[in-house]
């Protein structure tokens, strides 16, 4: 295969993002930190020292780091026997594997998290690869973890597509040369995805499904690819 599909997957093929938000207020709010939801929900994507980062400041006592990140996992792993996946993702991602692309799931996820939603998607038989946390240093809005996903799919940037759902991830990946698609299902404004660098937006997999014939997919397929 001489082309990729990149997805990420929290917000973009589970819808788990307000999963995040929750964990992650309640262990602020166990450490003593009062933080708006509305502000977590804009930091979901981000890894977590990077999301403490942006929520707290980096002029933070980072001793109480480890003791953040371990109790959202804790909170988070309650749902990982239910995590809901979206609509029409494994037809979504076994129609671009019928059709030559090679799927590989570029995820900030952990790879425990990770086995998690997969069970959720249901599709491994369409999923080639997949590019976690634990894999790179640095996470989105780094390219590095696109960067990744390439190497391991063996194309280059302009043979690929990446879907995404929020703004980390559209400059994950045009920082890496790689067309940006994005979906509104993980809560992010339709203007901020375009302003951090989307090609185009659908709503959710369902959408992108049904027009996957006039959408990014469709001219890199035919060798349009964004321009380095």
């Amino acid at each position: 295969m001489d082309r990729a599909a990149l997805f990420d997957v929290d917000g973009t093929l589970t819808d788990t993002n307000h999963l995040h938000v929750v964990a992650w207020w309640e262990a602020l709010r166990q450490a003593g930190h009062q933080v708006p939801m509305h502000s977590v929900h804009r930091a979901i994507g981000l890894p977590g020292e990077d999301l403490l980062d942006h929520l707290l400041g980096g002029d933070r006592d980072r001793t109480q780091d480890d003791r953040l990140s371990a109790a959202h996992d804790t909170l988070y792993a309650t749902w990982f026997d239910r995590l809901p996946a979206l609509a029409s993702v494994a037809d979504l991602l076994r129609t671009l594997a019928g059709n030559g692309w090679l799927v590989v799931l570029v995820t900030s996820a952990k790879d425990n998290e990770l086995s998690a939603l997969r069970r959720a998607i249901d599709a491994d038989d369409a999923i080639a690869e997949t590019s976690t946390s634990d894999d790179v240093e640095e996470g989105k809005p780094a390219p590095e973890p696109v960067r990744h996903a390439l190497r391991l799919a063996g194309v280059p940037p302009e043979r690929a597509v990446f879907v995404g759902d929020t703004v980390w991830d559209m400059q994950a990946a045009t920082r890496a040369g790689v067309t940006a698609v994005g979906l509104l299902c993980g809560g992010i404004p339709r203007t901020d995805l375009e302003e951090a660098g989307a090609a185009a937006v659908y709503r959710d997999p369902t959408d992108l499904l049904a027009h996957l014939g006039d959408s990014p997919f469709a001219a890199v397929a035919a060798g349009g690819g964004r321009s380095s």
